[in-house]
């Protein structure tokens, strides 16, 4: 399962990527999925298994453009992006 991490705006975004990669993290900026209907229109994607630490990371970070985690799924053929909670 891959994880977004949604901000409202794109320097967060690209910020919050480059301090997951400095922490070891592989992250990708993309395209928000216009199924999310929310955000700047960029997100950071990251595996599931790094939620802790890329969590841990926003926290000590502090930006406040930061929509919400997100975890993409397809069903029936179609994306569904909802809320992640762990």
């Amino acid at each position: 399962m891959m994880i977004l991490a949604v901000f409202r705006s794109r320097a967060h975004s690209l910020d919050y990527a480059e301090r997951l990669h400095k922490y070891g993290v592989v992250a990708t900026l993309e395209s928000t999925p216009k199924e999310a209907k929310i955000g700047c229109g960029l997100c950071v994607r990251f595996p599931a298994s790094a939620f802790a630490r890329a969590q841990a990371i926003l926290k000590v970070s502090g930006y406040s453009s930061f929509k919400g985690f997100y975890k993409t799924d397809f069903v029936n053929g179609k994306m569904e992006v909802t809320p992640y909670r762990k």
